[in-house]
């Protein structure tokens, strides 16, 4: 992975609270996993910020790389990766990922 794409996938991380690395984007997102993420954020009403790795495959490739982790979607809360959609979806239906918001300080917005 170049040091160009390590820098932007860290910085967006450091910039957004909440961040979903996914294919696609919030308003049209472009496979299953992506907007069952997608949804389950708005759902919590938490204000994010998404990436969409389809625009580049150095991106695509690179937050991969950058986690460690083989598939996207990727959420990253206050810079710690979370998981992808099976994780995601598995503490919101435990209220894990609501509390884990709480816990960090990211308070839900009004619908």
């Amino acid at each position: 992975m170049s040091d160009a794409i390590f820098t932007k996938i860290q910085a967006q991380i450091d910039a957004n609270p909440v961040m979903l690395f996914m294919k696609g984007d919030r308003m049209f997102p472009q496979c299953g996993f992506s907007q069952r993420v997608v949804q389950i954020l708005d759902h919590l009403h938490v204000p994010y910020q998404t990436a969409n790795v389809l625009e580049s495959a150095e991106l695509r490739q690179g937050i991969k790389d950058f986690s460690q982790w083989p598939t996207v979607p990727q959420l990253y809360v206050k810079g710690e990766f979370i998981g992808g959609c099976d994780i995601v979806t598995a503490m919101f239906q435990s209220g894990e990922l609501e509390a884990l918001f709480s816990e960090k300080g990211i308070a839900a917005t009004a619908a």
